[in-house]
């Protein structure tokens, strides 16, 4: 059973995610062999403050 987990900062719709997951699902049944229902896709939503870079958090750089 193929488990893809996906980390993203907040801020898609549910639209997005659920195109996104249609489409990594896809892409594991081609490449792995594996049946859809097999597939499972977790995506954890970050908050801006809770996610840095080079130190620095992702909500602090949006206010430079």
């Amino acid at each position: 059973m193929p488990i893809v987990e996906v980390h993203m900062l907040a801020g898609r719709t549910v639209e997005q995610k659920r195109e996104f997951a249609k489409r990594v699902t896809q892409l594991v049944c081609e490449t792995l062999d594996s049946k859809p229902e097999k597939v499972r896709v977790i995506l954890t939503d970050m908050p801006h403050d809770s996610y840095a870079i080079g130190g620095v958090l992702v909500s602090d750089a949006a206010k430079s």
